[in-house]
């Protein structure tokens, strides 16, 4: 669903939004969310699409790399952070962390049994 959204949201030009500028996960302890901040440079409007993953065990979305370049790297981090597969991504892989790192950071239920951080 975010493919075709995303596809009619760049190529509309009565839309034209041109430039992905920020893309994050968000941890709700039963679903994620990705969030996309997207504005249109040459009609000076913007956007932000909230996408739900209902699949909290093996959280998947389709990749908008193909349709801003941006993407690329955030959609890496959020991958890296969150543990969010991105469906049709060209390099997913890690991009902070060591490619040995075991589990998400960023992930609520992330236990941290080396630098002990209490979040409570």
């Amino acid at each position: 669903k975010i493919y075709f959204l995303s596809e009619n949201l760049k190529n509309n030009s009565a839309l034209s939004f041109d430039y992905l500028f920020c893309l994050t996960g968000v941890d709700w302890l039963s679903f994620f969310s990705v969030v996309y901040h997207l504005t249109s440079t040459s009609l000076g409007h913007s956007l932000v699409i909230k996408a739900k993953i209902q699949n909290y065990e093996n959280p998947a979305i389709d990749t908008v790399c193909n349709f801003w370049r941006t993407a690329e790297f955030h959609e890496r981090e959020i991958y890296d952070l969150f543990g969010i597969q991105f469906n049709n991504h060209p390099n997913l892989r890690r991009i902070l962390l060591e490619d040995d790192w075991a589990g998400f950071p960023l992930r609520k239920n992330y236990v941290d049994d080396v630098n002990i951080v209490d979040l409570e």
